[in-house]
This record gives C-alpha cells, sequence and structure tokens, in this order.
C-alpha cells in the first residue's frame, strides 16, 4: 500500500470499494453537521454501525458455517484418524471422498469460510484507509486543512515541514515536537512533490497531533485563518474547527490515547486521562467479548483428533488470547479515532452476535441434514462417477504402458536377432528360441 494519504486510492477494483466507503463517509459527515454535529468521532460511528448492518447477511452466514463446522467436525476427524498412517495414493483420494461426503451431507463447502472471509477482507481494508484519511474523502474536511496546506506552501515551499530547524528551538519540549513533524514527514511525506505539493501536505498535517500541529502554526502563522468564515485552528478563547472536527468526549481523536495520557497526567486532566484509557481497554474488552460469543466447538470431540488438527486448535486457542491485547497495544498508540472505529465495530458485532447466535441455535441441524440427503446424494454419485473414470483412465494407462513394454521387448529381440552375426553362438541360440516359439513352448 502506498502512503498518498489525500489521493484516492489507485489500486485496481479495490480502489471502487473505497470510493463507494468513502462517498458514503462523506454523506454521514454532511447530515450531521446539516444538524450542527460536524464531528468524526461521531460519523466514525454511524459509519461502523451502517456497514456492518450491510454485511450482516454475510455475517449470519458464515457464523452458520461455523455451526455447522462445530457439528460435523468429530466426522471430519473419525476420516482423518482412519487414513491417518496411510500415504497412498489410493487411500489419500478415499479419504477425500468420505470427507467431501460429509461436506455435502451438511450442505457446505469446505472453501466456505474462506470465501467469506474474501470478500469482508478488503471491505475492512477500505473501512480503515477512509477512516486513517478522512480529508481525501469527506470534502469539507480536506477543504478546511487545504487553507492550512495553502498558507505553508506560499510561506517557503513547505521547506521548514520537510526540514524543521531544530536549533531555532529553546526547550526540549519544542525539539520533541519537531522530531515528532520530522517523524510523520518520513511516514506520510512522500507526496510532497512539485505535482501535488498541497495533498502531500495536508497528508503530513492530517497526521500530526494537536500539540504538534501548534508548532507548525506557531512557525506559519496559521492560527488567524479561516474557512467559510469560522477559525480553523483553536486560540486561547475560540476553538478552531478542526479541534471541533476532531473533538468527540472531550478527546482529540487525531491524538493517540497514548499522547492524550500523557498531556492529560501533566495538565491534571484527570477526566481526559480516564477517557484515553478507556479507549484501549474497551478495545482489548470488546474483542475478549467477540470471540466469547463466537460459536464454540465441543471440547469433547477434540479428543481423538491427530496432531496437526490439535496443533491448528491451539494456535487459535492462542490467537483468541493474543489478538484482544494486541488490538490495546495498537489502540494506545494509533490515533485514538482508530481506537473508536475499533471498539465502535467490536460493540456492534457484539450485539449482532446475539441476535445471531439466537437465530442459529433455533436451527434445526437435523433438518438441514434430511434437505441435503438429495443434493448430497446427487454430489456422491457424481463423485463416484468421477472417481471410477479416474480408476478407468488409470487403467487403461497401465494397460498401454504395459503394450508399449511388450513392443519394446518384441523390437529389442527382434533388433538382436538380426544384430546376431551368422555361425555365432547367438546365432544359433536366436534359432533356438525361434523354433521353440513356434513350437508353442516356454
Amino acid at each position: 500500500m502506498d502512503f498518498i494519504l489525500l489521493t484516492q486510492n489507485s489500486t485496481p477494483i479495490f480502489r471502487y470499494i473505497v470510493w463507494i466507503l468513502g462517498k458514503l463517509m462523506e454523506g454521514i459527515f454532511t447530515v450531521i453537521d446539516a444538524f450542527g454535529i460536524p464531528n468524526i468521532g461521531l460519523a466514525i460511528i454511524l459509519f461502523t454501525i451502517i456497514i456492518n448492518l450491510l454485511m450482516m447477511p454475510l455475517t449470519i452466514k458464515q457464523q452458520k458455517f461455523a455451526k455447522l463446522s462445530s457439528k460435523m467436525s468429530p466426522e471430519l476427524q473419525a476420516i482423518q484418524l482412519k487414513y491417518k498412517d496411510k500415504v497412498d495414493q489410493n487411500s489419500r483420494l478415499a479419504m477425500n471422498n468420505e470427507m467431501q461426503a460429509v461436506y455435502a451431507k451438511y450442505g457446505v463447502s469446505p472453501t466456505g469460510s474462506c470465501g467469506y472471509l474474501l470478500i469482508q477482507m478488503p471491505i475492512l481494508f477500505a473501512l480503515y484507509r477512509v477512516i486513517y484519511a478522512m480529508p481525501a474523502y469527506v470534502k469539507k474536511i480536506g477543504d478546511t486543512f487545504r487553507v492550512l496546506a495553502t498558507t505553508i506552501i506560499s510561506a517557503d515551499n513547505a521547506a521548514w515541514l520537510m526540514n524543521p530547524d531544530f536549533s531555532e528551538f529553546a526547550n526540549a519540549e519544542q525539539v520533541e515536537k519537531a522530531s515528532n513533524i520530522a517523524k510523520t514527514i518520513s511516514m506520510y511525506g512522500n507526496n510532497i512533490s512539485e505535482t501535488n505539493m498541497e495533498n502531500g501536505v495536508i497528508d503530513v498535517l492530517n497526521r500530526l497531533s494537536s500539540s504538534d500541529m501548534s508548532l507548525v502554526a506557531q512557525h506559519y502563522g496559521l492560527t488567524d485563518l479561516t474557512f467559510n468564515g469560522q477559525l480553523i485552528l483553536s486560540n486561547s478563547t475560540t476553538r478552531g474547527l478542526i479541534d471541533t472536527y476532531n473533538n468527540f468526549l472531550g478527546l482529540n481523536i487525531g491524538d493517540s490515547p497514548q499522547t492524550l495520557i500523557v498531556q492529560a497526567f501533566h495538565n491534571g486532566a484527570w477526566l481526559v486521562l480516564i477517557g484515553a484509557l478507556m479507549i484501549p481497554i474497551l478495545s482489548a474488552a470488546t474483542q475478549w467479548i467477540n470471540v466469547k460469543l463466537m460459536p464454540q466447538q465441543d471440547s469433547n470431540n477434540n479428543k481423538n483428533v491427530d496432531d496437526t488438527t490439535a496443533q491448528m486448535q491451539s494456535t487459535m486457542k492462542s490467537m483468541n488470547t493474543v489478538m484482544p491485547l494486541l488490538s490495546a497495544w495498537f489502540c494506545l498508540s494509533l490515533p485514538a479515532g482508530m481506537g473508536l472505529y475499533w471498539v465502535a465495530g467490536s460493540i456492534v458485532r457484539s450485539i449482532q452476535q446475539v441476535v445471531i447466535n439466537k437465530h442459529i441455535d433455533k436451527m434445526d441441524v437435523d433438518q438441514i441434514i434430511e434437505k441435503n440427503k438429495e443434493k448430497s446424494a446427487k454430489k456422491i454419485e457424481k463423485m463416484k462417477e468421477n472417481q471410477d473414470k479416474i480408476n478407468a483412465y488409470a487403467s487403461m494407462s497401465t494397460k498401454n504402458i504395459n503394450q508399449r513394454a511388450n513392443i519394446s521387448t518384441s523390437q529389442s529381440s527382434s533388433t538382436e536377432v538380426k544384430s546376431a552375426k551368422a555361425g555365432s553362438m547367438m546365432s544359433k541360440a536366436n534359432m533356438v528360441s525361434e523354433y521353440n516359439k513356434k513350437s508353442g513352448k516356454k
């Protein structure tokens, strides 16, 4: 993935998904702005709810597959154990046929869960892309940043922003801010070029924390700039548009919880400190709840699994433990807006999962098997026909090989006869062999 954030994604197919979701986000922001609540945090929550509702049918299918998988898992494991020590081709084919018959019996595909993931993954990446680069997809936010970018470019062509002069700073706090700006440039400033200077500067400004932005504003004199008659950056008396966009329950979602915690601790802002801590904590907690609500395989069915299956199950269990902790770590270091998206998504999915579980629990597996009997019988019959064709082809191939071998042997014998010299021992032996063949002797 490239680092050009403001320029909309250009990856084939994927860019259309991002574009559609970007339009949805812009529509949501426009509606809440019309109600006088131009807030990115609220837009992210509404965006997450709508996307999860739209994906509900796919989620139900995925959970239905998981439920059926847990029911048919013992049968599959029994087949695997049956052929555990058999590595010949016929045994492998027989095992595959028996497993296919089980899948047909339950009316699912062996690649069912992979198919659902293949559909969901581009959407999830596109969601991340839109939320991580709001100015690229929400025009009003982008235009607000554009006023700042234009002023910076007209001042020195963004030279200081690209390479802050550390020697001009008198205290360690300013040096740290300048260092943060330099790091942001190294990660997101690839698009600051003569052909796309403005968008590149917006990319960087969008990624700066409010504290680092204050240093840029101080250097370039951005504190008095307005957009549509409203102040863009906050001053001592008035909150600016960007802070209004980013403020959610007292937190600036453009800052990471880690930054907010440090600032709140130094300033004694205990409510902000608690709010910043809650983002990674809620992220881990809601992820853990998601895992617990997912359909679980009966542990009594895992006693006789083979080593490979046992290892896979152990890995999945470890991942279910580690993932909530990883999400907490990511939410601590990423902008709070991303953490808000993860928390909102986990809460929505948990509510969905409760509803889906009630629906799935009412599902009669025996009735599903009964419905699939006719279909599975046809599939099994077709598999047998295909297997018979394969066996017949293999038999024909073996017969052809034997015939070719006999022809080769015959030709070789004929060649030997012809190549033997007249009167030699070989010639006499060939004459005896020919006589025995004609008289039917062996």
